[in-house]
Order: C-alpha cells, then sequence, then structure tokens
C-alpha cells in the first residue's frame, strides 16, 4: 500500500488533481476522490469537466445510476468505490484510515492542513505494509519527492 502525501505550495488543488486522476486513468486504473463537504465535491465535479480546453476526466459522483462503469468516482466517505477504484484521492487535505483500504492513496494538503498531514505522516511511520512518499512542490510547481 503506498501513501503518497502532496503537500500543495505553488500550485492549487484544481491543477494538481487532475494531473493525478490523469495518470491513474490512462494507466488504466480508477479512482475514488474524497471531499467531506457536498460543495467541494460539486466544485470537482465542475473541474473534472473543464480543467482543460482540449479534454476531460469521464467522472461521476456516487449514488448515480452508472457508478459501476466511472472510471473516476466522487464522494464524500473513503468507502469501497463501485467502480473498483484502487486509488483514492483525498482532496479535503483531511486524512482518513480507511484509505489504507486501497492500493494506493494520494493526500493533497495545503498549509491550513500541514499539521494534520504531518500528523499522519507520523502515525504511518510504523504500519506495516505501508510506503509512505512525500511531495513538494518547487518554484516552478513541479513535484519534488522530499521523503
Amino acid at each position: 500500500m503506498q501513501v503518497d502525501f502532496y503537500h500543495l505550495t505553488q500550485l492549487p488543488l484544481e491543477r494538481a488533481l487532475p494531473r493525478i486522476a490523469e495518470r491513474v486513468v490512462e494507466t488504466g486504473g480508477r479512482l475514488l476522490i474524497v471531499a467531506g463537504e457536498a460543495s467541494q465535491r460539486a466544485k470537482l465535479d465542475q473541474l473534472l469537466w473543464t480543467y482543460s480546453a482540449e479534454s476531460f476526466l469521464p467522472h461521476g459522483q456516487v449514488g448515480g445510476p452508472d457508478d459501476d462503469r466511472q472510471p473516476i468516482l466522487i464522494a464524500g466517505e473513503a468507502a469501497m468505490a463501485a467502480n473498483g477504484a484502487k486509488n483514492i484521492a483525498l482532496a479535503d487535505g483531511v486524512w482518513r484510515d480507511e484509505a489504507l483500504g486501497f492500493e494506493r492513496a494520494f493526500h493533497f494538503f495545503d498549509e491550513e492542513r500541514i499539521a494534520e498531514a504531518r500528523q499522519a505522516w507520523k502515525a504511518l511511520a510504523d504500519r506495516e505494509g505501508v510506503e509512505r512518499n512525500y511531495w513538494k512542490q518547487n518554484e516552478q510547481g513541479r513535484w519534488e519527492k522530499a521523503a
């Protein structure tokens, strides 16, 4: 199980998340995106349709008629997804231990959530079978592995 901590320092979530989602879908994977607040889920729903003039990411919000067919689902909880996702993106900066039930977790957080992210990082240090990676953006907005 791999947990990638993404510290948003230069680019906002709205620019970082679609890139990660694209990579997951391009490799044939499926993704569950989690945000606790309904308003953020609605923004993420819109974002995945409009983030690029050239493309979009096919997706749906959990509870739709074709959840099992969606490559990306947006949900309020980190439960096993109807689409069979093995990847989870925690988009609201809140770590959830339920993410450990997936093969890979992307934990996005900004300066407002850095203390919570540090707690999660430390809590996962001794968890057997968990590989942690810490990614930080450089001044150009590119991801660099920091730990």
